[in-house]
């Protein structure tokens, strides 16, 4: 029945993504590369997540959020890799059904759009432990954890069902070809013959609103650390709290960066190319990151996973 609705809407049913065609004669070397970063990836969150759960030294709601986030990084990259990967070996491109590119929209989206607010909510756990430790305890149980967790999924998740059903709605009866390895907004929506001023409009200052608020307040969190820091009279005091705040502050720039990049860079031709690289950031390169950084720049993680990794080896050897 759906597909009948949609065939009375739209004469175009399946796209074509395009992906790096511009590398298929060479597509071995992308493909490996991808594949060994998506499963490095999964890995490396699994293995995150799997700490924080047996050791009970990382029960504690900045470890709770960083499970979270590494959750929705596997997820995150799942949703878009196994296209990605597709592509590299199709020469005209690997084809999507209109259903499945915007729920593949939606996804993406909704992930991201959680992503922001997860690491606002990190950026205000690190402004409580290190501005207000007194009160830390008793603003950051685990009840309240759990609302702060629950209200980033579900904000996140009801983002933008408005805007897809509106692209759902849109005609498409030219071109097909996505130039993208995933149905991301401005490509699908350039295809579509109908007038798409509002939604792009909409779109726009819905996507701005929702990177824009979030930011402020993860660099109002952090230009308060950051003060607190600077006045701790103590040199060894300043090391603790920075080195607490480091790794979340890497991937922050790494993610908010990519993201500027991406929707800061024409989207003409000659910078399309450009345009996905920059995708690549924040859709691989971030969450193979996170674990990296919070694990190589986090002694407690690091600690942790040595300890996980001893417990593992003697339970081989018994």
């Amino acid at each position: 029945m759906a597909d009948v609705e949609r065939g009375n809407q739209s004469d175009v049913t399946e796209f074509i993504l395009r992906g790096f065609r511009i590398l298929y004669p060479f597509q071995i070397g992308p493909f490996v590369l991808v594949l060994l970063t998506y499963l490095t990836t999964l890995a490396g969150n699994t293995l995150v997540i799997f700490t924080i759960l047996v050791d009970q030294g990382l029960h504690t709601p900045m470890y709770f959020f960083l499970g979270n986030l590494s959750f929705l990084d596997i997820w995150y990259t799942s949703n878009i890799v196994p296209k990605m990967l597709q592509g590299f070996l199709a020469e005209k491109g690997v084809a999507i059904s209109f259903s499945d590119c915007v729920m593949q929209l939606y996804i993406f989206g909704s992930q991201a759009a959680t992503e922001i607010l997860l690491l606002t909510v990190m950026a205000y756990d690190r402004y409580l432990a290190i501005c207000r430790p007194l009160r830390y305890t008793s603003l950051m149980k685990t009840r309240e954890c759990i609302k702060l967790a629950s209200c980033s999924w579900l904000g996140g998740f009801l983002f933008n069902p408005v805007i897809m059903a509106w692209i759902y709605r849109l005609r498409f009866c030219g071109p097909n070809e996505i130039d993208h390895f995933f149905c991301d907004f401005m490509p699908l929506v350039k295809l579509s013959c109908s007038d798409t001023h509002l939604i792009t409009l909409a779109a726009f200052l819905l996507s701005s609103t929702a990177t824009l608020i979030p930011f402020l307040l993860t660099l109002t969190s952090y230009s308060f650390i950051i003060t607190a820091i600077v006045k701790n009279p103590s040199s060894t005091g300043r090391q603790k709290a920075f080195s607490t705040c480091t790794s979340h502050l890497i991937v922050v720039s790494t993610f908010y960066g990519a993201l500027a990049m991406v929707y800061m860079v024409p989207t003409a031709s000659a910078t399309i190319n450009l345009n996905k690289i920059f995708s690549l950031l924040y859709s691989l390169v971030t969450p193979l990151l996170n674990p990296l950084v919070y694990s190589l720049r986090n002694k407690d993680v690091n600690d942790a996973l040595k300890t996980v990794a001893t417990r593992l080896l003697d339970f081989r050897r018994r």
